[in-house]
């Protein structure tokens, strides 16, 4: 029923997850302190990897059936903290039209051309609030286009304030902050973080610059997400497929945007460049505007 058979990993992400949580709901306080910090820290992760789940089956669902695509779509509405029918107008039709262009909801220099701990620290909350009025826009409007859409992204809102509701009916609130609010908004933050470091100072009026791209471990562990040009030049194409894809455009890419490290780069770009200036990131676009003002 899969349309890919690699998306047995996804499979396998969504047990993991549904069964940690089970377990952490059911057994938290009866756990020795060290075993629940291991098993909800793992939690965390997979919390984080959700929303790029979330990402994936948003481009290319996972299922040949509708019916299983419907449920897949309220599970990751669940864990991922707010409705996937989100991903459509913010992400399908605006970030991949214009890229970090003025018209991108999700444009990193909204405000700012720097690139510091603050802006990145903040960026997740600013980029979230200016998408709330699309996303509810486009559900409204749905309403009058495609009514059994519109029940379908009502659904998820359904679902969503259930779930959240009946964990702090069932656990209390202290039980479900920490096992269903906190995760949700780790899976949030992450995946608008993810955005930015992946456009932040590279040069948005290009094909193949326009994007960072990471080549390390947690490509693994987050189906190939780093490798963020190739999404946006082939964005159907499946998760499993970008390093292959990524390798022949490579070295079209300019070597300031593939970094081997994600977390390196966090650490040398957000801690080392607050005292080591020539560890900051250079922005490709202020350098390209500058040069375009220089020839007037």
């Amino acid at each position: 029923m899969l349309k890919n058979n690699k998306d047995i990993k996804s499979l396998i992400y969504i047990v993991i997850t549904t069964s940690l949580f089970l377990f952490l709901w059911t057994q938290g306080k009866a756990m020795n302190n060290g075993l629940f910090t291991v098993l909800y820290i793992w939690f965390l992760f997979m919390s984080i990897s959700v929303a790029v789940m979330a990402h994936n089956h948003n481009h290319l669902p996972m299922w040949k059936s509708k019916i299983m695509n419907i449920l897949t779509d309220n599970w990751l509405t669940v864990f991922y903290g707010f409705p996937v029918f989100a991903w459509i107008p913010t992400h399908n039709a605006n970030h991949h039209k214009f890229v970090n262009k003025e018209p991108d909801y999700t444009r990193t220099w909204r405000f700012t051309e720097r690139n510091n701990l603050f802006t990145v620290l903040t960026y997740p909350s600013v980029s979230g609030f200016f998408q709330q009025s699309v996303v509810m826009n486009h559900f409204k409007e749905t309403f009058s286009r495609n009514k059994y859409k519109f029940f379908l992204y009502g659904l998820q809102f359904v679902v969503l304030i259930s779930w959240i509701a009946g964990a702090f009916i069932i656990g209390g609130w202290e039980k479900a902050l920490i096992y269903v609010v906190l995760p949700q908004q780790l899976s949030l933050f992450s995946v608008l973080l993810f955005n930015y470091v992946q456009h932040v100072h590279a040069d948005e009026e290009t094909k193949y610059n326009s994007s960072r791209n990471f080549t390390g471990i947690l490509n693994f562990l987050l189906f190939n997400n780093g490798l963020h040009t190739i999404h946006h030049i082939h964005p159907t194409i499946h998760w499993s497929e970008t390093p292959q894809e990524h390798a022949k455009i490579e070295h079209l890419i300019d070597d300031s945007l593939i970094e081997s490290s994600f977390w390196y780069f966090l650490y040398k770009s957000y801690i080392l460049g607050i005292f080591m200036p020539k560890y900051k990131t250079k922005s490709m676009r202020v350098a390209r505007l500058s040069s375009a003002a220089q020839q007037q």
